[in-house]
């Protein structure tokens, strides 16, 4: 068993993980980071993200003002609205500091301008992208810049198991304990199965969401919920852990699929029509937005549908739309469906609902900060209170990115009076033994 120290432990490699070390190893180029993944570093959420980025960028039509009025009236009355205001004004900055970093989104056809979107519940088009891999290309500019920085070291295939705290120190320590610090993590180490001490001065939860826990997700089967987990134990806060969203538009496969294919709300944006097998529309029975309502109105409707009708599935009609620019904008989508049998420009696409994000999480205030000292929490693992009810399409990577660099900020002048704690002991397996039922382990590794 293996003890380390570091001045940074960062746990996930996705939009979080890695634009806060970014800026924390140039910020401490002295400072040492690590960052933990239980797979590769390219395995995270972030790189599922098909839509794009939400951001204000076309101010001759669209203003912070509409894009926080979208975001409140998809949370349905439960966001914090000075948490909604931060993250609308501080996003455009984000976004143009990962265009710096090398992050492409598409332009329009001969024009230097964005090809802005439009999502379910945005009032305008603002959400940048590149084709429907805007997560993949996002992911691919962190780690090469990344790699920049020697003081950023990744150690792939460590699970971490457990938060160190005063616990483990034999004091007790329950929910109103005042004063719960973060001394590190323990972690599994997947390549030789010992579980090894990861010591540090502070520690930051980006663990992504917990959509494994559904039958049918969109999340890849490293999302299983370690980092609230891992809180929650540790008699850390957290909150809104019901409100799970449901994302409308996945691919139905009747012979099953893990993770379940996102069909992505820009496909809606782009003019598919939601219909029933017949050809007929429906949503008009349920909002005025039609195809283009927040995701949790869509995502009832389809349910709805499906009940009333005894079907498995509802359907996306891309068929009256332009070839060329439907492959342009959704290749992946398009070659999946022909992948299946189904041809977008023929076919009427099957869809279903799937868990998609978890919009509660760990508790954190508007710097990143939990309820343990030390500890801080960004992206979807944590709570801001950005989403309240249900999360605004194309949100969460731009609340990564802002969450990322306020904890950042926040750490500066604070990390010199953490030390590291002494007498923290090796991780205790005495009396354990391997489960019979194995489906949990091995989908969550």
């Amino acid at each position: 068993m293996a003890r380390i120290k570091t001045d940074i432990l960062v746990l996930g490699s996705g939009i979080a993980g890695l634009t806060f070390s970014i800026k924390a190893a140039r910020q401490y180029p002295d400072k040492n980071i690590l960052i933990l993944t239980k797979t590769v570093e390219g395995e995270s959420n972030t790189r599922y993200a098909q839509g794009g980025v939400a951001a204000v960028w076309d101010e001759a039509h669209d203003t912070f003002e509409k894009h926080i009025a979208d975001t409140l009236d998809a949370g349905d009355g439960l966001c914090n609205e000075d948490i909604v205001r931060i993250v609308v004004e501080e996003g455009p900055e984000r976004v143009r500091e990962i265009i710096g970093w090398g992050a492409r989104f598409d332009k329009e056809k001969d024009s230097p301008e964005y090809d802005l979107a439009r999502e379910g519940g945005h009032s305008e088009h603002r959400i940048l992208h590149y084709k429907d891999l805007t997560g993949w290309e996002i992911q691919r500019t962190l780690m090469e810049e990344a790699d920049k920085y020697p003081n950023i070291k990744v150690l792939e295939h460590y699970f971490a198991l457990d938060l160190i705290t005063q616990h483990h120190l034999g004091r007790m320590v329950i929910r109103v304990t005042p004063g719960i610090e973060c001394y590190g993590c323990y972690a599994l180490n997947k390549e030789n199965g010992e579980i090894d001490t990861l010591l540090s001065r502070v520690t930051i939860l980006c663990t992504g969401g917990g959509g494994q826990v559904y039958k049918s997700t969109t999340n890849p089967v490293i999302a299983t919920g370690d980092g609230v987990a891992m809180t929650y134990r540790a008699k850390g806060r957290v909150e809104n852990m019901e409100f799970m969203q449901f994302h409308p538009t996945s691919l139905y496969n009747p012979a099953g699929e893990n993770p379940s294919f996102l069909v992505s709300e820009a496909v809606r944006g782009f003019g598919a029509i939601l219909k029933t097998a017949e050809g007929e529309e429906f949503m008009q029975h349920y909002d005025p937005r039609l195809s283009l309502a927040p995701r949790d109105i869509v995502a009832r409707a389809i349910d709805s549908e499906m009940k009333k009708r005894g079907t498995e599935c509802m359907y996306l009609d891309c068929r009256h739309l332009d070839k060329e620019g439907f492959v342009a904008h959704f290749p992946t989508i398009y070659d999946k469906c022909l992948s299946v049998g189904i041809d977008p420009m023929k076919d009427m696409i099957p869809v279903v609902p799937a868990c998609h994000y978890m919009c509660g999480g760990i508790k954190v205030d508007a710097f990143g900060s939990s309820s343990i000292h030390r500890l801080y929490a960004a992206g979807e693992c944590s709570s801001t209170g950005l989403h309240g009810a249900n999360r605004l399409a194309s949100n969460s990577l731009l609340e990564a990115m802002v969450f990322a660099d306020r904890i950042h900020r926040d750490i500066q002048g604070k990390m010199e009076h953490w030390d590291f704690q002494e007498g923290i002991p090796d991780w205790n397996a005495e009396g354990t033994t391997s489960p019979n039922e194995m489906v949990l382990i091995t989908q969550s590794m």
